[in-house]
């Protein structure tokens, strides 16, 4: 017998072991989901996420050896080419880090006859259980059909980085934004002074290729850069947004009424990037045990869970 969503939930919500922090797993300890790498196999995804790469790869290519090399400025070209290329790989290690994070998946198939003995029901009480990839949902959590898995606290399913936004990599995806708009930006201010050079010098020893290979290139980098700073700027706003008002995306378009307690704009915020305000905040390297990858590849190679 189902009740209604708010009294579901509130079910859910109350039985210990149904918590957001739960991480049951039948067939794996709280140690190997811990070190298992999490990937999803969706060929869409796949080549949105190397598109992003090489789109990266290709505005690092422009600003290094079409503007910066160059440059009879030497400081100008040093100073801006460092700073490109450490926000270029900031911006790549966040995208790695979204799209091998485990998201906040739900164990898929717990909602077995042995699993519900050990929650210890009390008469009447109800659970919600996921149709399409039996598993117990906890609160908040919706399923994705990508993923193919019900996800905590999903907020979207996004392409580019080829996984869900949820409660585990949502630090990660805001951070992949930031970074990313701030070297579109970057590109953007670099071209508007290459060409105000170029022009100035009539295009003499402007650049070591073709005035005319400069200028496409040089294009093609403004349009990317253009696209990619008011996508990822306006995508960065609305992630803050939501988290401020601890409200995933779904859950705003949906207009669903909240059945929990919402915390306050800054535990929000602490809630994601974890702790106290510090530079690990903006770190997408925070966290990260190479140690342990490589211990598990020796021991027989990652183990993907999707």
């Amino acid at each position: 017998t189902m009740q209604s969503s708010g009294h579901r939930f509130r079910d859910v919500e109350h039985h210990p072991l149904l918590a957001e922090n739960d991480s049951y797993d039948s067939s794996s300890s709280e140690a190997d989901m811990a070190e298992r790498v999490w990937f999803i196999r969706d060929g869409c995804g796949m080549v949105c996420a190397i598109m992003t790469w090489l789109l990266v790869v290709y505005a690092d290519f422009v600003v290094t050896f079409v503007m910066l090399l160059p440059s009879k400025d030497f400081w100008y070209s040093v100073i801006n080419g460092v700073l490109f290329n450490c926000l270029a790989v900031l911006a790549l290690s966040s995208h790695l880090r979204t799209m091998l994070t485990d998201p906040g998946a739900v164990p898929k198939g717990n909602a077995t006859k042995e699993y519900m003995d050990n929650l210890q029901l009390k008469p009447g009480e109800v659970i919600y259980k996921c149709p399409k990839c039996c598993s117990i949902k906890p609160e908040r959590a919706h399923h994705c059909s990508i993923c193919k898995r019900c996800i905590r606290k999903m907020d979207h399913h996004c392409p580019w980085v080829n996984n869900c936004v949820g409660e585990k990599n949502q630090r990660f995806f805001v951070l992949f934004t930031m970074y990313i708009a701030l070297i579109s930006a970057h590109a953007l201010i670099l071209c508007g002074f290459q060409f105000f050079s170029c022009v100035r010098g009539q295009w003499t020893e402007c650049s070591d290729f073709s005035p005319p290979v400069t200028v496409i290139l040089m294009i093609f980098l403004c349009l990317e850069g253009f696209l990619f700073l008011t996508f990822t700027a306006v995508m960065f706003g609305t992630q803050i947004h939501s988290i401020c008002n601890d409200e995933t995306e779904i859950e705003r378009l949906k207009s669903e009424k909240p059945t929990w307690e919402r915390r306050l704009r800054w535990e929000g915020m602490k809630s994601v990037f974890g702790g106290q305000p510090s530079l690990l905040w903006i770190n997408p390297f925070a966290g990260f045990r190479i140690r342990r990858i490589l211990l598990r590849t020796k021991k027989g190679g990652p183990e993907f869970s999707v």
